[in-house]
């Protein structure tokens, strides 16, 4: 783990045991370099899992995280700097980037992959052509709002770098770059997230646990009126089903306090029923958004991963969400099973494809991980402090059980 006062690089390593030391050393650099007000020791935090929530009838993979997908590796880049009043350019800064690296070489190899968007206040780079193409061709790159074109120069120039004739004897690129508006605790004018760190995050990407919460692109988002960011989740089909993975990403900064369900309980209404929080935005406010990213090792193609793309909103609704006029939620799904060659020697290749027939187990996979990646984003995250004082809490996980097993419902 790198770290400076500019930015801390977050990447999952291995095992559970060193993810662990790693959120350690996370807690030690944040305050030891940062305000202690500004994000807040993550030891105590739990996966939804470790509370007791269950989410579907399908068992997780082992690290329950997108990385259960063979040769997929994420990478975040995590910017916390500064206290106090907004200064336009200046900071506070609380933003940052995340990489999801479907595999090696994905450019010569590409996977297939399709998209859904949900509801379109928002943007997600590079879906035309993946509509158009039916595949991926390099990492995909999460951020907020106005870094996007800063984000997408990034991915560039390191593909330039790993590839040098792009543009000149080789094919351009339109990369895949989703975005959050983190505004409320970001000086999200700024646009802080460099070129670098989007290399940075890119060449740390690794397997393993993965980061969740307030990190990389996930650290000045809010969902359902708690703090939100990174989750993860997956799930591994019956060997009778193919034993499949189906693994999921979020970036979740979505959603009013009053919508959240935790396992079918209104747990928004029910966290504190004295108080009424609906956070309605002012004209000018997002309502926020969320970015799903489904991988698999299934067998499927471009037609069949935009169908799966869009039962990751029914995992979505299963939160609470109704995407809302102002909301930007967005679904990019890729397999990892095939390989599409970059320019084939001969006209025709072979590609394994898995019958429709066969897709059932898939959809309620996607669906359940989509539903438990949104609350380990909302479990897993810490409380931060941003411009102007706003602070974004970290949901109680006491409060959480408490309501759960009936005791505030009561």
């Amino acid at each position: 783990m790198r770290s400076s006062l500019l930015g801390i690089a977050v990447t999952a390593r291995q095992n559970s045991h060193l993810a662990i030391a790693l959120r350690s050393c996370l807690t030690i650099v944040l305050l030891g370099n940062l305000s202690a007000h500004a994000a807040e020791p993550i030891l105590d935090r739990q996966r939804a899992r470790d509370l007791g929530i269950v989410i579907g009838r399908h068992q997780t993979g082992p690290l329950n995280a997108i990385t259960d997908v063979g040769g997929v590796r994420i990478g975040h880049r995590t910017l916390i700097q500064g206290e106090g009043p907004l200064k336009p350019g200046v900071g506070p800064v609380r933003t940052g980037v995340t990489i999801i690296s479907p595999r090696d070489d994905v450019w010569h190899q590409k996977v297939s992959a399709g998209a859904f968007v949900l509801n379109g206040t928002g943007e997600m780079t590079g879906l035309a052509w993946v509509a158009e193409s039916g595949f991926l061709e390099y990492p995909i790159a999460l951020t907020n709002t106005l870094n996007v074109p800063r984000v997408a120069n990034g991915v560039i120039t390191w593909m330039i770098t790993q590839y040098p004739e792009i543009g000149i004897s080789d094919d351009t690129l339109t990369p895949i770059v989703g975005e959050c508006d983190d505004g409320r605790l970001n000086d999200i004018q700024g646009r802080h997230v460099s070129e670098q760190d989007v290399i940075s995050a890119i060449e740390g990407a690794s397997g393993g646990p993965v980061a969740e919460g307030s990190v990389g692109a996930g650290t000045g988002m809010v969902a359902y009126g708690f703090k939100g960011g990174i989750g993860t989740s997956s799930r591994r089909l019956l060997d009778k089903e193919g034993g499949y993975i189906v693994g999921v990403l979020v970036n979740a900064n979505h959603g009013r306090r009053h919508e959240l369900m935790i396992q079918g309980a209104p747990v928004g209404r029910l966290y504190e029923p004295s108080q009424t929080h609906t956070q309605i935005p002012s004209p000018g406010q997002s309502e926020g958004s969320i970015i799903v990213v489904i991988a698999t090792d299934a067998p499927l193609d471009g037609r069949q991963l935009t169908r799966l793309a869009k039962r990751a909103a029914l995992g979505l609704a299963r939160t609470g969400s109704t995407a809302r006029h102002g909301s930007g939620d967005f679904m990019l799904a890729f397999s990892t099973a095939n390989i599409i060659p970059h320019y084939p020697k001969e006209p025709t290749y072979s590609l394994t494809h898995l019958a429709d027939t066969h897709l059932n187990p898939l959809i309620e996979a996607t669906v359940e991980a989509t539903e438990e990646a949104i609350l380990n984003a909302l479990t897993m995250a810490t409380t931060v402090v941003g411009r102007d004082g706003y602070r974004a809490e970290a949901i109680d996980l006491g409060r959480v059980k408490a309501v759960l097993s009936g005791s505030l419902r009561n």
